[in-house]
């Protein structure tokens, strides 16, 4: 008489394995991508927290849009140098893997009020990735966002 085997022959075994890979090489590349949906998520979010922060600025202290993100930036006080509008991590420009850039313009042609143009552009910060995502937002004058969030993948 033959001896019962107890347990999974190899090929068994096998079998498992290359199951499991396949169902891993159709569920990573999903995760992925919703990975950096969220990321973009996060960034326009971001901007738009960024824009809310400068308009208010600017009507708290009638001195125009702040010149740099640190000016909005966490203070026990708040003041024109440090506004405690947004957090630390937000403030230093670094968030979900994009580099959040914030520049102050000169005052609006033909305005009297010392509104100021400002642009804000978030880039990703990983450049092997399949598709770079770019995220800006751009006003004119008075907070109103003229394209906020506006979403366009460029090749690389």
């Amino acid at each position: 008489m033959r001896n019962r085997q107890k347990g999974f022959s190899l090929i068994e075994l096998l079998i498992v394995v290359a199951i499991i890979l396949i169902i891993a090489a159709i569920a990573i590349p999903n995760l992925l991508r919703s990975k950096m949906s969220a990321n973009e998520a996060s960034a326009v979010g971001s901007l738009r927290t960024i824009n809310t922060a400068c308009v208010s600025y600017a009507t708290t202290y009638g001195t125009g849009y702040p010149v740099a993100l640190a000016n909005l930036g966490p203070a026990a006080i708040a003041t024109a140098a440090t506004a405690d509008l947004i957090d630390s991590v937000l403030a230093a420009g670094t968030k979900s893997g994009y580099i959040f850039t914030y520049a102050s313009g000169a005052a609006v042609a033909g305005q009297d009020d010392g509104a100021v143009g400002r642009g804000l552009v978030a880039e990703r910060t990983d450049e092997r990735a399949l598709a770079d995502a770019r995220v800006s937002l751009h006003d004119q004058r008075d907070g109103a966002a003229r394209s906020e969030g506006a979403v366009q993948r460029l090749p690389l």
